[in-house]
C-alpha cells in the first residue's frame, strides 16, 4: 500500500466533492484557467506541442489541431515534459512487467506509472503519469463511486471486486493494485478465467462493489438468477464496454438496482459517470470533450459526433489536448435533480471500429451495431458477437436463450440485413462455451476486419 498515494487519492475526493455545487459559470471559470495553465506547460516542456500549435500558442482551443495516438507515439520522446523519459524504456518495461507477472501498482523507477492499449482501434498507445496525476487517475475513478452514493471510509471499507483483465500493463490492473489497502480491499479477478473459478472466489469474497466489463457482468447475472452465484453488491459499475439496454436490464434483475455505466479510457482515465439518478455527468473539471464530425467540425448538443476530442486538463508528463478518440458520443444539456451542473453525456454508440462496411446493391453500406443487438441480445443467453471475415460474418452465440435456435438466429440476422440494403453476405451462427476476448479481456459486440499492416 503506498500510503502517500492513498492519502492523496482521499484528499482529492473530498476536495472534489466542493466541486458538485459549482454552477455551470464556475465549471467554465475553471476550465479556462486550468486550460492556460496546460498549454504553458506543454509549450514550455514539450518540443512536440510547440511545434505541433506552431503560430497557434494564443489561439482558442478549437483551433488547435488534433493529436492522434500515431501522433503521440510516433514523437513520444519530444512529447513528454520530463527529458529522462523514453518510449523504448517504458516499453521495455512495461514487457518485463508482462514476463514477470508483477506488481503493476507499484512505481517505475519510484516516479511513474504506465499503462498500453490493446491496439484493437490501430497502433498500441503507452501512456505514463508522475505521482500527482496518478493519483488525480486514482481519484477520477474514486468519484464513481461518490456520485453513486457508495460511501468508504476508515470504519466502512470499500470491498470491491473487479472482473477485467488481469495483464499488469491494462489500465485496470494498474488502477486494482494501486487501489488495494485496508480502506479499498480489492479482488481482482480474469475476466477469462473459468466461471465457477469467478463465482467462488465473489462468493468467498462478498463485495460491496462488483465492477467489470458488460461482457464479464451479463454472464454473472445469469449465475445469480441460476442461484449459484450468492452475492448482494450495493452497486454494480460497468466500464470500458458499450452497456446496452437488455443487459442493464439483466444486471438490474439479478442485484435489485440498475448498474452504474462509467465511462474511462485508458488515455484520459474517468471521464463521465451516473448520479443516484442514473444520469450520466462530465467529468468537466478534470477534461474538456468535443463531439465533433467526419470532418472536425463540432456538432451541436443533442448530436451524435463521428469521433471525440480529449483534452485532459491534469496532464502534464504526456500533454493530451484535442487528442482524438474514435469513441461516438453525444452530449445533452445541464440540470439534473442530483443538484450537478456538469453536462450531461447521452449515448455512447462506440467506436467507429464497431461500424461494419458490407456490401450493397448501389455499393458499400455501413451497418451499426445496433442493427445486430436488436436480432441479438435475447439471442444469446451468455452472451454474443459478430466477426467479419473475409468469407462474411461469424456470429458467436455463448449459449442459447429459450426458444432460440440457430437456423433461426441465421435468418433474423440475414433478413435484418437485407433490410439495411446489404446483399451477398454469408452468414455463419455458432455456438460457443464464450465470446472471444482481446489481449486485455474486452470483448466487442462487433468486429470488423483487422486493418493491414
Amino acid at each position: 500500500m503506498d500510503l502517500r498515494l492513498i492519502s492523496r487519492v482521499v484528499f482529492l475526493r473530498a476536495a472534489w466533492r466542493k466541486r458538485d455545487r459549482w454552477d455551470a459559470a464556475r465549471i467554465a471559470e475553471h476550465q479556462d484557467h486550468a486550460l492556460q495553465e496546460l498549454r504553458r506547460a506543454a509549450y514550455a516542456g514539450s518540443e512536440f506541442y510547440r511545434r505541433h500549435h506552431t503560430g497557434l500558442h494564443d489561439a482558442p482551443l478549437d483551433q488547435l489541431p488534433p493529436v492522434t495516438k500515431a501522433d503521440l507515439m510516433e514523437h513520444f520522446d519530444e512529447a513528454v515534459t520530463t527529458p529522462d523519459l523514453r518510449l523504448a524504456d517504458l516499453e521495455a518495461h512495461l514487457r518485463s512487467l508482462t514476463e514477470s507477472r508483477g506488481d503493476p501498482g507499484v512505481p517505475w523507477q519510484g516516479r511513474w506509472w504506465a499503462a498500453a492499449t490493446s491496439g484493437t482501434t490501430g497502433r498500441r498507445g503507452t501512456f505514463v503519469w508522475n505521482r500527482s496525476e496518478w493519483g488525480t487517475v486514482l481519484a477520477s475513478y474514486a468519484r464513481a463511486n461518490d456520485w453513486a452514493g457508495i460511501s468508504a471510509g476508515p470504519t466502512r471499507p470499500l470491498k470491491m471486486a473487479l472482473v477485467s483483465s488481469r495483464v499488469p500493463t491494462h489500465q485496470s490492473a494498474v488502477v486494482g493494485a494501486s487501489l488495494r489497502s485496508r480502506l479499498v480491499p480489492t479482488l481482482r479477478l480474469d475476466v477469462t478465467a473459468p466461471m465457477e473459478d469467478t463465482v467462488a472466489a465473489l462468493n468467498r469474497f462478498q463485495p460491496r462493489i462488483l465492477v467489470g466489463y458488460a461482457s464479464a457482468l451479463k454472464p454473472l447475472a445469469a449465475e445469480q438468477h441460476a442461484g449459484r452465484l450468492h452475492i448482494s453488491p450495493q452497486g454494480v459499475m460497468s466500464a470500458s464496454e458499450v452497456l446496452t439496454p437488455h443487459t442493464a436490464a439483466e444486471l438490474e434483475a439479478a442485484w435489485g438496482s440498475g448498474p452504474f455505466d462509467v465511462y474511462a479510457a485508458t488515455e484520459t482515465a474517468g471521464m463521465a459517470s451516473p448520479c443516484t439518478y442514473r444520469n450520466r455527468h462530465v467529468y468537466e473539471d478534470l477534461l474538456i470533450i468535443e463531439p465533433v464530425d467526419q470532418d472536425g467540425n463540432p456538432v451541436p448538443p443533442g448530436t451524435t459526433g463521428a469521433r471525440l476530442l480529449v483534452t485532459v486538463l491534469f496532464s502534464r508528463t504526456l500533454p493530451l489536448i484535442r487528442y482524438e478518440m474514435s469513441d461516438s458520443v453525444r452530449l445533452g444539456g445541464r440540470g439534473c435533480p442530483c443538484g450537478r451542473a456538469f453536462t450531461l453525456l447521452g449515448d455512447i454508440e462506440g467506436r467507429l471500429e464497431d461500424i461494419l462496411n458490407l456490401p450493397g446493391r448501389q455499393g458499400p453500406v455501413s451497418i451499426h451495431p445496433i442493427v445486430f443487438h436488436h436480432v441479438l441480445d435475447e439471442a444469446g443467453s451468455a452472451g454474443w458477437q459478430v466477426i467479419q471475415e473475409p468469407p462474411g460474418l461469424r456470429v458467436l452465440l455463448a449459449g442459447l436463450a429459450p426458444g432460440a435456435s440457430i437456423e433461426g438466429v441465421r435468418a433474423a440476422v440475414i433478413g435484418a440485413l437485407n433490410a439495411a440494403g446489404v446483399v451477398e453476405t454469408r452468414v455463419d451462427v455458432q455456438l460457443a462455451d464464450h465470446v472471444e476476448r482481446t489481449a486485455l479481456g474486452k470483448a466487442p459486440f462487433v468486429r470488423g476486419l483487422a486493418a493491414p499492416h
